[in-house]
């Protein structure tokens, strides 16, 4: 009886064979193609996922040593200011004979110059760290999304609404 059931099962693929010329996968075949494509569209995406955290990575980077480089100038135009304040304050203080500096500028004035353009720079270089900062987005939402759902879909999980 068990040659009975198995003979009409064999028949219809044959007919198919001889209809199509070729035999039609069995569902544990298509379901495998499936599982396979779909690893391979999970791998791709950790792929993707990668490159996007990597240059998001140099972004960081290329942001971050603007403002790094931004510390030393500001610093040290502050530090310069407060000696542009000691020495104005002194200068501002000498009796009316006493002023015969010979400089067309007091030296509170050089300081302040200096001082000045060193926090200008280090202004400038903040400025374009945190430019540059701006258009780091820590996780590529859409990489990582797409990456859950396929891999609750692989894991038969439902998404949650």
């Amino acid at each position: 009886m068990a040659n009975n059931l198995e003979a009409p099962a064999t028949a219809g693929a044959q007919n198919a064979v001889a209809v199509t010329g070729v035999a039609e996968p069995g569902l544990a075949v298509t379901v495998k193609g499936i599982v396979d494509d779909a690893l391979e569209l999970t791998k791709q995406q950790f792929a993707m996922l990668k490159a996007e955290v990597r240059s998001d990575l140099h972004k960081l980077v290329t942001g971050l040593i603007p403002l790094i480089c931004a510390v030393a100038p500001a610093l040290l135009g502050g530090l310069m200011a407060c000696f542009a304040l000691v020495r104005l304050i002194h200068w501002a203080t000498l009796p009316a004979g006493q002023n015969v500096d010979p400089a067309a500028l007091p030296l509170w004035a050089c300081y302040a110059v200096v001082s000045a353009g060193l926090l200008v720079l280090g202004g400038i270089l903040f400025g374009i760290g945190y430019y540059r900062l701006k258009s780091v987005n820590p996780l590529p939402e859409q990489t990582a999304q797409a990456l859950e759902e396929n891999i609750q879909w692989l894991m038969n999980k439902k998404t949650p609404k």
